[in-house]
């Protein structure tokens, strides 16, 4: 399919995507999002930045797309492909917390959305927005309403609207953490199966360290006030992943590992 857009994970390991460098964020309330933030994203990796509420991992991640800029410090991509401050976005695909599709639109409408404000027809996406639909398992959706789809639907259509502008790199801002744990655990394997398969790079914000092991090839940790990257854990497990790692020592190993990290950021928090 042509919504691939790189070699698997293994093939680009280790060459960087984008860095965020002595990041900070100030809001004009005066309160301190961010504070000397830096992270190197490597091109296919899954990253999960888990951390308490508050701490600054849907701030880092909006100015990742574009949708803010550090008070100070830079966010660097290294091949020219995107730069910071520069709202065109391609190659970024952004799925937020809430669905947020149109009511009044079809599926088939509602993921032609970001093509559509690019100035590209319906006639012409229609082969990107069936493609990107077929990808999510809702090409027999398209025109539906999202009144007739359930919660974990609505989900997919909002990941298929990320994928049909073919991005680079997906940020995903909790999208599944409304949803039922057993949807959440289908969308988490559908989601890793796609990755494993199109080797996009994804940065994945979670509050739930089960669900940050289970995705992630490396889960940064981030402790609140102010935000602050203050662990990261490599997940060295093999793929594809499934009920096997699921129920397997080395699973339990890595959450107990992100739980006492997590921990750790927590009270890093409550002694500032």
């Amino acid at each position: 399919m042509s919504l691939a857009t790189s070699s698997p994970p293994s093939a680009e390991s280790g060459r960087p995507i984008v860095r965020l460098e002595h990041v900070s964020k100030t809001f004009s309330n005066g309160t301190i999002a961010l504070k000397d933030m830096s992270l190197s994203i490597r091109a296919g990796e899954f990253i999960s930045l888990l951390g308490p509420s508050g701490c600054g991992k849907s701030t880092a991640l909006r100015m990742l797309a574009g949708l803010g800029e550090p008070s100070s410090g830079s966010i660097v991509w290294p091949d020219g492909s995107h730069v910071a401050g520069d709202k065109k976005g391609g190659d970024i695909g952004f799925v937020f917390q809430e669905p947020t599709l149109m009511p009044w639109a079809t599926v088939f409408k509602n993921v032609w959305l970001p093509l559509r404000l690019k100035g590209i027809s319906q006639a012409e996406a229609r082969p990107r927005i069936m493609e990107a639909l077929e990808m999510v398992g809702l090409d027999k959706f398209a025109d539906s309403y999202p009144r007739e789809l359930s919660g974990g639907m609505k989900m997919r259509v909002s990941i298929a609207r990320a994928l049909v502008t073919r991005p680079r790199i997906l940020l995903m801002d909790e999208p599944f953490a409304a949803l039922d744990e057993i949807t959440r655990q289908k969308l988490n394997d559908d989601l890793l199966r796609l990755w494993e398969q199109f080797g996009w790079t994804i940065v994945f914000v979670t509050h739930s360290v089960f669900e940050s092991v289970y995705l992630s090839s490396r889960i940064v940790v981030m402790a609140a006030r102010p935000g602050r990257v203050i662990d990261e854990i490599e997940v060295d497990a093999p793929h594809p992943r499934g009920i096997g790692f699921r129920t397997s020592q080395a699973y339990g190993d890595y959450c107990r590992r992100a739980s006492e990290s997590l921990l750790s950021a927590i009270g890093a928090a409550d002694h500032l």
